[in-house]
């Protein structure tokens, strides 16, 4: 592609977390370093993205600008010693290449969980930053709209995006499956390992509860992950029994060598109706007869990962589908990208055209009548317009079939108006 775009990209592919959650930024920090690299490095096209999976940054420049983004990036974060984690960056500097990843990242194939929606939506708002900045330039607007057009043909096409493909996302859709007719279903998280966790930042985005609470026996840690997601609960380890009652559906993600959630534990619950159990530890952190307690039923690991395995392998039956889609998306922009190319000396024989014939309009409208010098622009315009159809017709078909040829056109153009002289219109 005829453009220098480029990406560097941080991502779960080659960073750890420790190295991604030291440069994630939030949104008013994306919004400063779209600014900072607008200002201080003159980058154009720009889009900052960042999510726990992932912190990349898109950007125009004739130049490899990578180091230079990145050490911003570490000033940004005060991090000086970012210098340091270079070799967790990838660095695309090609624009193929670079969109093609753009690509990727939107569709959800390059997602920790293939398919994931939501970062089309994170595209999304990084794109809306961008555009607030005044940091989207021609290029970037139509790179994005073609994105989006093409995360909908996705949707509607494929089975890319359908089930849960995750073991968070299948608790979180086997929940919801398991309270549709609860009315203002309540649930509680216990135990915050890496999975509770990631459950937790999934029930956050769900609208299907009324409430979401969690219980972890450090407190300290329920409360960052409430504060991070903003709509959780949290929920006292000595109050438990009390929030156990509470709820319609408990998921449980404790890490210990024998079941937390016993028979005599739950019997004391009183369940007037159906309670929902789900283990998602290993070993299980509830006791396999707790479903003899009347009114309560028990989900283990191996049931949603039965459901979330069935997912994946439908979603990535689909990835070819997906792929051959998001080929025909990247070939019209690559039409229209060849197109810019020849876009400012299309514009300079316009002027020229255009300067040649008020020129002559002048010499000769001194002599005419308002109605002759009326139809005199009519007819100069016309014929103005016929040339330059053809010409155009010409390069941009010239544009499509071989860049040098257009570059042949370009020049007999620009020789032939003489526009070396000729300021762009």
């Amino acid at each position: 592609m005829s453009h220098p775009f480029k990406a560097v990209s941080l991502s779960f592919k080659k960073a750890p977390l420790a190295i991604r959650e030291l440069l994630a930024l939030d949104e008013a920090a994306c919004r400063r370093f779209l600014n900072a690299l607008r200002q201080e490095l003159g980058l154009s096209d720009l889009l900052v993205l960042s999510t726990c999976n992932r912190t990349e940054v898109y950007y125009a420049a004739d130049d490899d600008r990578s180091r230079e983004i990145i050490l911003a990036l570490g000033a940004l974060k005060g991090r000086p010693d970012v210098g340091n984690f270079l070799p967790y960056f990838d660095l695309l500097t090609v624009a193929d290449d670079a969109v093609q990843h753009l690509f990727d990242v939107a569709m959800g194939l390059d997602a920790q969980v293939v398919g994931d929606l939501q970062i089309s939506n994170q595209v999304k708002m990084a794109y809306q930053w961008s555009a607030d900045a005044d940091a989207a330039g021609p290029f970037l607007h139509r790179l994005l709209h073609t994105i989006f057009f093409t995360n909908k043909r996705v949707q509607t096409e494929t089975r890319f995006r359908d089930g849960a493909a995750s073991m968070s996302y299948a608790t979180v859709e086997l929940a919801e499956e398991l309270t549709a007719d609860v009315a203002n279903p309540r649930v509680l998280v216990v135990g915050l390992g890496e999975i509770g966790a990631d459950v937790c930042r999934h029930l956050a985005g769900s609208k299907a509860f009324a409430s979401v609470m969690l219980c972890n026996r450090t407190r300290s840690k329920a409360d960052a992950l409430a504060e991070e997601c903003g709509s959780l609960r949290v929920v006292n380890f000595e109050d438990l029994t009390g929030a156990l009652r509470e709820a319609d559906v408990i998921i449980s993600s404790i890490n210990r060598s024998e079941p937390f959630f016993t028979p005599e534990l739950v019997q004391h619950l009183d369940v007037l109706s159906f309670k929902f159990f789900i283990d998602l530890s290993v070993p299980r952190s509830i006791a396999p007869d707790v479903e003899l307690v009347p009114g309560v039923l028990v989900y283990n690991v191996d049931a949603i990962q039965s459901k979330a395995s069935a997912a994946l392998e439908m979603r990535l039956a689909a990835v070819p589908q997906v792929r051959a889609i998001i080929a025909e998306s990247i070939a019209g922009m690559q039409s229209w990208a060849k197109e810019m190319l020849v876009s400012p000396i299309i514009q300079k024989v316009k002027a020229t055209l255009e300067q040649l014939r008020l020129e002559e309009l002048d010499r000769y409208q001194k002599k005419a009548t308002p109605a002759e010098s009326k139809l005199l622009d009519e007819v100069t315009r016309s014929l103005m317009q016929k040339v330059l159809k053809q010409q155009v017709l010409h390069l941009k078909a010239a544009c499509q079939r071989d860049e040098a040829e257009a570059g042949q056109l370009m020049e007999l153009l620009s020789n032939l108006f003489d526009l070396e002289r000729q300021p762009v219109a």
